[in-house]
């Protein structure tokens, strides 16, 4: 029979902001379980994956019922699950854990997911991290660049994705969407009592090991169990040496194809030719000029609603 162990406490958002990290901080920890889908996105209805663009739809393809029978010992890092039953079937290893949680950065641009979660987990706990719009959405270009999504500069990615005929989740990048926090933190504030929300800054990450202790503490976990080594960074900035190349061969199939076929020891090697940490694309000062004019308004309401200072976001 089934265990219908329900999460917890939710990380949801914002993209690009550090989630991974955490993530792979606190998942030893005795008395945490993460669901062994880092990104099951169960509760944002109202984005459809059936609308998503190719190349994501088949990035996040899962052979769910193969994933359960194996025992979900395959760590995945992010799919759609919409049935409830399998949903659970996340949370089926719980044992004596504490804390019991999901990281869907979904959750934060979606409309209906705060109501969802408040809905079906009315005790959940809901933790944010925010970080720059300007600097989340140049973030989130890279990767797009790194992934061959564009080849394009950041300027003309962010032209094109504003113009996008089709937008959506999964559809376009959303640069812009994705940072604008305001509507996105006050629909949690006004459906959880402000106890069972967190709101992080990107900043704070910088000392990590404080970030954690606090952490630790909303969660109710014993730092002196476990400590995560906070000096590891995860999701690295990487950039294509070839990026028109990479983008065609992406757009085309290739890479998929050669990646199927490939062993692991091949991919990373190809990965270490193929990839450079050296000379990745900085932002210019028109494009940080352009930013701030669109995200202005949008931080100077979030800064009131969440009563922190961000006006150093519009002087980087």
């Amino acid at each position: 029979m089934e265990k219908n162990i329900k999460p917890n406490f939710f990380v949801v958002g914002a993209a690009k902001s550090g989630t991974t990290s955490i993530y792979n901080y606190i998942k030893p920890h005795p008395d945490v379980y993460l669901s062994p889908i880092k990104e099951p996105n169960f509760f944002s209805t109202d984005i459809d994956p059936e609308r998503f663009r190719k190349g994501y739809k088949k990035e996040i393809e899962v052979d769910l019922k193969k994933f359960f029978e194996n025992g979900m010992k395959e760590e995945i890092h992010l799919t759609f699950i919409r049935d409830w039953d399998d949903y659970l079937k996340l949370f089926s290893k719980v044992k004596n854990e504490k804390a019991i949680g999901e990281f869907s950065t979904s959750y934060l641009y979606s409309k209906v997911a705060a109501k969802n979660i408040k809905d079906t987990i009315p005790e959940a706990k809901i933790i944010m991290v925010l970080r720059n719009p300007i600097e989340r959405a140049f973030s989130h270009y890279l990767m797009d660049l790194k992934i061959g999504y564009t080849n394009l500069t950041f300027k003309e990615a962010l032209e094109k994705d504003i113009n996008a005929k089709e937008k959506g989740w999964g559809i376009s990048s959303l640069y812009i969407e994705l940072g604008m926090y305001y509507e996105q933190v006050k629909r949690y504030l006004e459906k959880f009592d402000s106890s069972q929300v967190k709101i992080y800054l990107f900043e704070d990450l910088k000392n990590t090991d404080q970030f954690i202790k606090d952490l630790y503490k909303f969660l109710n976990l014993d730092p002196e169990l476990y400590f995560p080594d906070t000096s590891k960074r995860y999701n690295k900035g990487k950039a294509p040496k070839y990026k028109t190349l990479f983008y065609y061969a992406t757009k085309f199939g290739i890479v998929d194809k050669v990646r199927n076929i490939l062993p692991d020891d091949i991919k990373n090697k190809a990965k270490k030719l193929l990839f450079t940490e050296k000379n990745i694309p900085k932002m210019t000062e028109e494009e940080k000029a352009y930013l701030r004019e669109i995200f202005e308004d949008d931080i100077k309401n979030l800064s009131k609603l969440i009563n922190r200072d961000l006006s150093h976001w519009l002087k980087q």
